[in-house]
């Protein structure tokens, strides 16, 4: 009987062993008011995908402004249609910026024309900035006419028959800005 008592009670400590400790609380509330609580609290998962940054619907139809009265407050007399690269010369570049492709062309030839397809493109905040192995284009809202300030960082950009220059506006608000007339001249 000794031995019995013996094994009973060694036998008792090695289930109060294995079973789990009265120390540790767990809650096992079964009520569907609980569980709906308890799923409603979860946190969304975190994404990790970059967030697309858009290419402005503008940058497709740029045309190039100068600086023609910087006394004026009137951003639509301010700047204008430059003379000489559209009248004279004919070699201003207008500049077409679309998700695939950064395509110069020459003003009075749209067939003449300078394309990059290898950029990437970033936004921070008034300025959209496109990267290619040799340059850094950089385009600051300055208006809200809309008037782009162009900034070429890096390798020196040499078009034939395409001056690039240093504003932009659509070419759908082109109209409002002053215009010269170009005389005599085919332009």
């Amino acid at each position: 009987m000794k031995n019995l008592i013996i094994s009973l009670s060694v036998a008792t400590a090695l289930l109060a062993s294995c079973s789990p400790s009265s120390d540790k609380k767990t809650e096992t509330n079964t009520s569907p008011e609980t569980q709906i609580e308890v799923a409603a609290f979860q946190p969304e998962p975190v994404k990790n995908d970059p967030e697309i940054v858009e290419i402005p619907g503008d940058f497709s139809t740029l045309v190039p402004i100068d600086v023609l009265n910087s006394k004026s407050t009137n951003v639509h007399d301010k700047y204008g249609i430059e003379f000489s690269g559209n009248c004279y010369s004919c070699d201003l570049a207008s500049l077409s910026i679309t998700k695939k492709q950064i395509r110069w062309a020459n003003v009075c030839d749209e067939k003449d024309t300078f394309e990059i397809d290898d950029f990437s493109y970033t936004t921070e905040g008034n300025k959209t900035i496109f990267k290619t192995p040799e340059r850094t284009y950089i385009l600051t809202q300055i208006d809200k006419a809309p008037v782009y300030e162009l900034v070429i960082e890096g390798k020196k950009l040499e078009l034939k028959n395409k001056r690039v220059s240093k504003y932009f506006t659509t070419k759908k608000v082109l109209p409002l800005f002053t215009e010269h007339d170009c005389g005599d001249f085919e332009g």
